[in-house]
Order: C-alpha cells, then structure tokens, then sequence
C-alpha cells in the first residue's frame, strides 16, 4: 500500500473538527472525570451521528468481552467539549481517555504531565501500532515521545458544491481564485447565496485562512509561524490572505447572517443541500451526516466535491491539503492504575476493529488503518472515499488545523481575531499584527 506522504509539516495545524450536534449520556451511565462505575474507566467523546453510534457500539461490545474493564462514555456537542476538556485538564479531572485532536493542545498537556507517555506501551505493540497509517502520529507525538493513540479516519477539508445548481447556472466547480469571484457574481444573481459558512462556530472560517495562505505564500508560512520564528505572521502572504477573504466578503461570497449560523447545529451543510448555498467548504466528515440526513441529496448525486482552487502566482503546491490526519485518544495521567490498564486494553482491542472500520467506512469516511483499498473500492460511496484517500495520500503536506497546531492561548486570540476579519472590523494588517503579538505564548 502505498503510505500517506507527509513532511514534519503535516501535522502543524488542524482543524477542530467534528461539528455535532445533541449532548447525550450513554447508557453505561453519567460518570465523574477519572472514575467510571464498577472501577472501570471514563471517556468524553463527541455527540452526533454517525460517529456516537460506532463508538457506542465499539463500547458495549468491548464491554461484554471485557466485563471487568467497562467503559463509561458522556458525549458532548464539539465546541463545549473543547471547553469543558480544558477546565478539566487544568483541574485534574479528566477522564480516563481524554478525545483529542493532538498538535499544540495535547504538547500543552504532555509537558504538564497530565497524560501518559505511551512510546513504550507502542513498542510492546508494534502490530497495533503498524496498523495505522505512519502520517497519522505526528499529531500524537511531542518531543520524540508518543502521547496519544490515533483513531478514526483521515479528513481533509473539502469544496463541497450543489451540481444541481450548477447545472442550472451552467457553470462549472471552481479551479482557480478569479473562477470563485465570477461564481459569486453568478449564484448572486441566481438568488443563491455563492458560499455556506457556519462562521459563528469560528473554526470553519479558519479552514479558508488555512487553504489561502498554503495556496499563496506554500507551507512554509505557517511551518514558521508553528515555530516561532519573529514577525511570522507579518509574512506578506498572511497580509494577501486576508485580502483575498475581505475581497470575497464585500462580494457577498458568504451567505448573509453567517456570523450567527453554527457548524454544531450543522445549519452550513442543510444550507448545501437545500440549495440555500450553492458551496460549502467543510471537512469530509460531513459527507456522513448529509448523507443521512440530507433528503436524498447525496443518494441522488447531486453533491460534487474538488480540492480548494489555485491562486494566481501562488507559492503553494496545488496538492497541498489541510485537515485532520487523525483524531486522538489519550489516557489521563491521573487516572488509577486500573483505568490505565482498562484504557490500553480498549484502545488494543476496542478501538478499531473490523466492525468499527466497516462502519466508518459505510457512513462515508476512511479509516487510518492500513489494507483497506479493497473495502473502499466496494462501498457505495467509494467515489467520495477514493477521492479523499487520494487528496491525503498524494498531498506533499497536509497541514494540521491551525487551532489545535499552536498553544490554547495563541489558538483562541486566532480564532477571536478571525472572527473579527470576516466581519471586517480589523483590517487584514491588524490580523497579522494582533497574531504576531501571540508568537511564543
């Protein structure tokens, strides 16, 4: 099989992923940060489906094989747990398996010492850890030392588009910067908002930012601003990205109110499939969820999907990807030896199984385990599959979402400064400036 390609910096930044939407408990029942009943452990896991489902389900059957290591699982919505997570953290109340997304927030919690070291753990299980993908542990690993188990799939940041509604404009996706300007002016005219945007979860504007400056300025912009080189962010390409974003904004690229539409809710994507919004820029994960509950929109083939355009004189690698390379699980090192013990157990025999990677792959996503071509191939929506193996697989970086590459304090002064430069109440000059002013904190 051939590997995913990826440098040092495929794994500078990721997206904070996961849009669900419901807070729910499990049926094992509510349980207290680091303790779960009957001396078994405690997980916080995202809610939403399809994924709370398959994770529900790995649960309980890892539960009836294992009764004496049980697991108790809370969901929570995406944005809340990622708050909730940190208060715990900094508290030493975590769970026993702490969900993440690995890069800045979990170097934060690995200096600390608030979770376990698992580089030894790996190399006394070398066949569960050769079967994931190798560009899936970069995120995990903080100074040579792995911290965090990967699971779950690989998921780029994709150009989602409604091809009924290009078909009625008779248009085709876009290839370049100048093809987005002349679809807005086109969608406009429609009637039709050019671009989704769930631009109050934040995050989903990032993802824009992220392709930009790749596109104009290459890699090596954010792989300076992840190391802290001085003055990083006053790079010019960071001053042409947010040009470029203002630009499309005063066009009416986005779709009006998106500062008050949330991701969690998933109102971006019904907007998609409703033909609201003729373009949606989200994570793969979202095919799953359109595809259960988008009124057929996917079944009958009207979703397109094309990587992010290219940008006129740009620096970047067409191929060049954003996104999750993985998500992450880590074990609380306050956790009693019994919970760490139930926790390597599930995270061996639980975690990905092959009934778990079928029904990943059957709501639409790629695992990160390795041999799964053939799977892939035969799915309904292999389409969509293949095209997302192929973006992360031939990407010459794949960069990690900006958000969870830098510390907690520099990721939240970029998402609050984000926020304020889709509304264009700071000039993309005081975004660079503002961020400059985070480098080394």
């Amino acid at each position: 099989m051939k590997q995913f390609q990826s440098s040092r910096r495929s794994f500078l930044a990721l997206a904070a992923v996961t849009p669900f939407a419901v807070m729910a408990t499990s049926a094992c029942g509510t349980s207290g940060p680091g303790s779960a009943s009957g001396g078994g452990a405690s997980m916080w896991f995202l809610s939403g489906e399809p994924n709370q489902t398959t994770i529900q389900k790995a649960v309980d059957a890892f539960g009836s094989s294992n009764p004496d290591n049980k697991i108790a699982v809370t969901y929570f919505q995406n944005d809340a747990y990622k708050t909730k997570i940190k208060t715990a953290i900094g508290a030493g109340q975590a769970p026993t398996i702490v969900y993440g997304w690995g890069g800045g927030t979990l170097k934060t919690y690995a200096e600390a010492n608030q979770v376990e070291d698992l580089t030894s753990w790996f190399e006394a299980n070398p066949d569960l850890k050769n079967k994931f993908f190798p560009a899936s542990f970069g995120a995990a690993t903080v100074n040579g030392k792995i911290y965090a188990l990967p699971n779950q799939y690989v998921a780029p940041i994709v150009l989602f588009y409604n091809k009924e509604l290009f078909e009625k404009a008779g248009v085709q996706p876009p290839k370049t910067w100048d093809d987005i300007m002349s679809l807005v002016k086109t969608f406009n005219d429609m009637g039709v908002a050019p671009f989704s945007l769930g631009g109050q979860s934040r995050w989903t504007s990032m993802m824009w930012l992220e392709y930009l400056l790749d596109r104009i300025g290459g890699a090596d912009v954010f792989k300076a601003i992840f190391e802290g080189k001085p003055n990083a962010w006053m790079d010019p390409a960071v001053i042409e990205t947010g040009t470029k974003i203002q630009e499309l904004v005063s066009a009416d690229g986005f779709i009006k109110g998106f500062s008050s539409i949330t991701a969690d809710s998933k109102a971006d994507q019904a907007l998609l499939f409703t033909g609201k919004a003729a373009m949606l820029l989200q994570g793969s994960w979202t095919y799953g969820p359109m595809k259960k509950e988008g009124q057929n929109f996917v079944q009958d083939g009207k979703l397109g999907f094309v990587t992010f355009p290219t940008i006129p004189g740009g620096k970047g690698d067409p191929k060049n990807g954003v996104g999750n390379p993985a998500q992450y699980m880590s074990i609380s090192a306050k956790a009693t030896d019994k919970e760490k013990e139930t926790a390597k157990k599930f995270f061996k025999d639980g975690i990905m199984t092959e009934t778990v990677i079928d029904a990943y792959i059957n709501s639409g996503s790629v695992p990160i385990v390795n041999g799964i071509e053939d799977k892939l191939a035969t799915s309904p929506d292999k389409d969509f599959l293949n095209f997302v193996y192929d973006l992360a697989k031939n990407a010459p970086n794949f960069q990690q979402s900006w958000d969870q590459a830098l510390s907690p304090t520099a990721a939240e002064a970029l998402l609050n400064n984000i926020d304020q430069l889709f509304l264009k109440s700071i000039t993309p000059q005081q975004f660079a400036e503002n961020m400059n002013a985070t480098l080394g904190k």
